[in-house]
């Protein structure tokens, strides 16, 4: 799993003898130690992260009284928020001296000052603040985070990477609602206590960070972008030297990437067809709250059974992210995005039918893993196979920002139906519209560059 060393050896397996002036070949690991190391800091915040989630919509409908319509608008806003602070993350990160883990430090920091305020918010306004700061932390800190995983693993595993990130930061979402659990049977005051805990935990996880994230982040040379194939000091033919495979290179430094350079990255047709589809599936995504809420109902689950609906989901997509993520960068990512979708379509199909109790909801929550082991890192890593080096930040940001706007607004329309009708009507509605986002994204996707290292190795011979 980690760096090692490794030298040319000839025909009959001796090492061949090397020119004096040809450094040592560094063959990385599959998964590096920085993406290990960034997955328990992203294991340790989300123990935190859910166990507030885990609880929240039930404290936010039950114990504050807010209709499903309010909550609608609380979650949007909030991953709103997130999103839009998403953009100015990644374009920060992107800046002069590769401020990739200051910007995600300054993230995680900002979400654990927030947790101990939560035991104070027994007002809607003062919890919606809250978690409004809690929600920039998180729009601070996830660009940079893809961005460090991006650089730090060859262009090849790029998915399997993502898997194991996303599998260590889920084993913390299966942790999360277990805690929460545990401590809402063990105190008077429970909701008060789950936040106090996932406060102390939350701190945990900015020291980890601290610590253990290196400062710079050296990048592959197998990962060199069409932007850095040549240099301005080079003239348009000229031939780079060759590296030895596997060599790493330094990150080289260079002018802090202009706002417009980042939002020039949408002239890359493969970025903007990923970003609008992402944005498009979005439109049609359920929030996972307004998902668990919907599942007690229909199956008629006590209420104190509630925080553990999100163990089925974190359970499935803990199994399947790093098998998935590996599938992903041997078959095809695009198609691998677009499945995932049209297992998410099959649960909602499930939750409409009028089979119910225990086995069907279990069987949504196994889909809904499911979904998030296809296509949450899956997009990220295909998303950083189109995108230059020195953009990392910036093109993850905007994929992810197009893509959580979209659920914001599905959450307003999703909570506005259900208020108008009930649950079911608006689930019906959203699942008919995911059907035909999957089609057009199909359509839209089906020229997108497949393979992470082709036309970066193209354009580098021109």
């Amino acid at each position: 799993m980690y760096l090692a060393d490794s030298r040319s050896t000839d025909a009959r397996g001796t090492k061949a003898a090397a020119a004096p002036d040809t450094p040592p070949v560094r063959r990385r690991a599959v998964v590096p130690s920085t993406v290990l190391a960034l997955g328990a800091v992203s294991l340790i915040t989300d123990v935190s992260s859910e166990m507030v989630t885990a609880v929240l919509p039930l404290y936010v409908v039950v114990g504050l009284g807010l209709s499903p319509l309010g909550f609608g608008l609380l979650d949007g806003i909030n991953n709103g928020v997130g999103a839009l602070v998403r953009l100015a993350g990644g374009h920060l990160a992107d800046g002069g001296g590769h401020r990739h883990k200051l910007v995600a430090g300054l993230g995680y920091g900002l979400s654990a000052l927030c947790k101990p305020l939560l035991p104070l918010a027994h007002t809607l306004p003062v919890l919606s603040a809250v978690l409004a700061v809690d929600r920039t932390g998180k729009g601070l800190r996830t660009a940079p985070r893809d961005a460090m995983i991006s650089l730090a693993t060859e262009p090849a595993h790029r998915g399997r990477a993502f898997g194991v990130h996303r599998a260590m930061d889920t084993t913390g979402a299966l942790l999360g609602p277990l805690v929460a659990f545990a401590v809402l049977r063990a105190t008077v005051d429970g909701y008060d206590a789950v936040f106090t805990v996932s406060a102390c935990v939350a701190v945990l996880g900015v020291l980890v960070l601290v610590l253990f994230v290196p400062r710079h982040i050296d990048v592959p040379a197998d990962a060199a972008r069409p932007s850095d194939a040549v240099r301005p000091s080079q003239p348009s033919g000229a031939v780079r030297p060759s590296q030895p495979p596997g060599a790493v290179r330094p990150a080289q430094p260079s002018r802090p990437p202009a706002v417009r350079d980042a939002l020039g990255l949408l002239r890359r047709p493969d970025l903007r067809r990923l970003t609008v589809c992402a944005a498009l599936l979005g439109l049609t995504t359920v929030s996972d709250s307004f998902l668990y809420l919907l599942l007690q109902r229909e199956g008629d689950l006590p209420a104190h059974l509630f925080p553990l609906l999100p163990l089925g989901t974190a359970a499935s997509f803990l199994l399947l992210a790093v098998p998935l993520g590996a599938l992903a960068d041997r078959v095809s990512r695009r198609r691998l995005f677009l499945a995932g979708h049209g297992v998410l379509l099959l649960g909602y199909v499930l939750v409409l039918c009028p089979w119910h109790g225990v086995p069907a909801v279990l069987a949504v929550l196994v889909l809904h893993g499911t979904f998030y082991a296809a296509t949450d890192g899956v997009l990220a890593a295909a998303t950083a196979s189109v995108v230059p080096d020195r953009h990392q930040g910036a093109g993850q940001a905007l994929v992810g920002t197009g893509q959580a706007l979209a659920r914001f607004v599905c959450s307003l329309a999703f909570g506005a139906v259900w208020s108008l009708w009930d649950g079911r009507t608006a689930l019906a509605v959203t699942a008919a519209g995911l059907a035909v986002s999957t089609v057009v994204a199909a359509f839209v996707l089906r020229t997108v560059d497949e393979t992470p290292t082709t036309a970066t190795t193209q354009e580098a011979r021109t």
